[in-house]
């Protein structure tokens, strides 16, 4: 059975044969200026692709000599664009880059005709993470869309339902791997223990530390109070600005013994003299303070999981977070001391840590942690990127493979070889103007439950699914690496019963939750655990794919 992924409403203008075409980007003008020709690029072969069909494409805004690239690159600046657009014609966000979504989503709430969002299959930038979350943010709107993909735009799947749309405002891709939960047959240890969680945690609470909401205009990443109240979850609301000067606070020596924790454990920094363009010593000494201050202010607000933004504000006063992000995400992480120096604080725990402050993958962390303990399974767990993904070229593996990266924050525990196959790079100037290590290493091979908490009909929903990750030969690794962020953290996955379109279809967010079981059946158990939790909090479940076995859920 096909079954129809959100929609774009009908063309308001029939006889209309004009595309309006947008693009939003960052908010940081390096990275749109570095992006820019990639973004060009692929707006030429979708234009050649839409005229083929006999209809005209018209940029909604113009390309920027002064600033060198042609994205909307503010909140204002969509505003203004989306006054000058006819808001009955057919419109399409083109995305080749990473995105801020509030660039655009103002003028997207408002328009009448049908939109269409669309990304180069490419791990470049990328533009397949940016539409996602402008995806997510759009379903969480209740805005009607339709979504498409492509690596050279001239491919029969595209071209089918570009024509689709086209013709009839709407396109559709086969979901039928989604299962209902109300047609899952649950084993009795999954729900009772499911259940039991779910009832402690109403009963005794939770909070999750918010480091300022809306990192990168994420709409899709802030659950609303009242959603997130009705699972026992509840917001601390922190600022940066504390975080920035309880990291002040820290002492050299203090920070000085975490980075020795780390190295005399096998990780390998990759330092150099200057500052914009290195890795240097400096950079790394203020991250330990970082990691030292968010677990000093998480324990003195009581908090059971934290999330930075980093992004806006911090970036222009420390280094880069990921590293404290992988490191809280750990449970062999450096000891840090209460500030009367009593106590060890979280010991032998992760602090759970949600990447960009994205409450969703907060609360599925969260869930996570408790699942995977009350089953004695690996309790680490992080979001990454839905980054890309290919056919392996080294012939090792025939499946489809997809690469699943994050800036940094994943942690060692998932990573080959633990500590001693994680190592520092510096972020990418563009990105990070006060650099700072990332931590980087390769997923171990095994079998992980992903999931993804999201927001649609105004209810909180959660997707799970089943993969394994696949080790690949270094040099393949590489060629994936090179193709996307060389200095980030990968992981190879395989997902059960779901195909490339498939996935892209429904996921409702660039990010994608992880964590390892210690085998196939133990993954099975724990998925299902936590799909029962997640049921008895409220939250709409959804099973996608099939078991590692090939059976399905139902």
């Amino acid at each position: 059975m096909k079954t129809k992924a959100t929609q774009g409403g009908g063309n308001s203008k029939q006889g209309s044969r004009t595309v309006v075409l947008v693009a939003s980007g960052d908010l940081r003008l390096s990275a749109n200026q570095v992006c820019w020709p990639a973004q060009a690029a692929m707006e030429k072969a979708l234009t050649a692709a839409i005229e083929a069909e006999g209809f005209r494409v018209v940029r909604g805004h113009p390309y920027k000599p002064r600033l060198k690239h042609g994205f909307i690159a503010s909140q204002r600046e969509g505003l203004e664009v989306f006054r000058q657009i006819d808001p009955d014609l057919p419109l399409i966000v083109a995305e080749a880059v990473w995105q801020y979504s509030h660039h655009v989503f103002p003028g997207l709430t408002t328009h009448r005709g049908p939109i269409l969002t669309v990304a180069n299959w490419s791990g470049q930038w990328p533009g397949l993470v940016g539409m996602l979350n402008l995806n997510g943010s759009l379903t969480k709107a209740g805005i009607r869309y339709s979504t498409l993909w492509s690596e050279d735009f001239q491919d029969e799947y595209f071209r089918k339902r570009l024509r689709d749309w086209l013709t009839t405002g709407s396109c559709q891709h086969d979901t039928s791997h989604v299962v209902e939960w109300d047609r899952v047959k649950v084993p009795s240890r999954a729900r009772r223990v499911g259940e039991q969680l779910a009832s402690e945690l109403m009963r005794n609470k939770a909070i999750l530390g918010v480091f300022d909401e809306g990192c990168m205009g994420m709409f899709n990443a802030i659950i609303p109070d009242d959603l997130l109240h009705a699972t026992g979850v509840f917001k601390e609301r922190l600022s940066q600005s504390a975080l920035y000067y309880e990291t002040l606070q820290v002492t050299d020596e203090e920070a000085r013994a975490v980075r020795d924790w780390m190295e005399k454990r096998g990780m390998k920094f990759h330092t150099g003299p200057d500052e914009a363009t290195d890795l240097t010593d400096n950079q790394i000494l203020w991250q330990c303070k970082m990691y030292i201050a968010a677990l000093r202010i998480a324990d003195d607000f009581g908090c059971d999981a934290i999330g930075i933004q980093y992004q806006q504000g911090l970036k222009d006063l420390l280094p880069a977070s990921d590293l404290v992000e992988g490191t809280l995400n750990n449970t062999q992480r450096p000891p840090v001391r209460s500030r009367d120096g009593r106590r060890v604080l979280f010991p032998g725990r992760p602090l759970v840590h949600f990447n960009e402050v994205d409450e969703c993958a907060g609360l599925d962390g969260l869930m996570t942690a408790r699942v995977h303990a009350a089953l004695s399974q690996p309790v680490e767990t992080t979001l990454h990127d839905v980054r890309w993904g290919d056919r392996d070229r080294s012939g090792t593996v025939q499946d489809y493979v997809w690469v699943f990266e994050i800036s940094g924050a994943a942690p060692p525990a998932h990573f080959i070889g633990g500590w001693k196959g994680a190592e520092g790079f510096r972020q990418p100037p563009m990105y990070f103007p006060k650099g700072g290590s990332t931590l980087r290493g390769i997923s171990k091979p095994g079998e992980i439950v992903w999931s993804r908490i999201y927001i649609a009909d105004d209810a909180l929903h959660m997707d799970l699914g089943r993969a394994k990750v696949v080790e690949l030969p270094r040099s393949e690794t590489e060629r994936r690496w090179q193709a996307t962020t060389p200095q980030w953290p990968i992981m190879h996955a395989v997902t059960y019963g779901i195909t490339r379109d498939q996935m892209m279809a429904r996921h409702k967010s660039n990010h994608i939750q992880v964590a390892y079981a210690q085998d196939a059946d133990s993954a099975d158990l724990a998925l299902l655990t936590k799909a029962s939790m997640a049921a008895a909090l409220g939250i709409r479940v959804h099973l996608c794919g099939t078991r590692a076995n090939g059976k399905p859920w139902a």
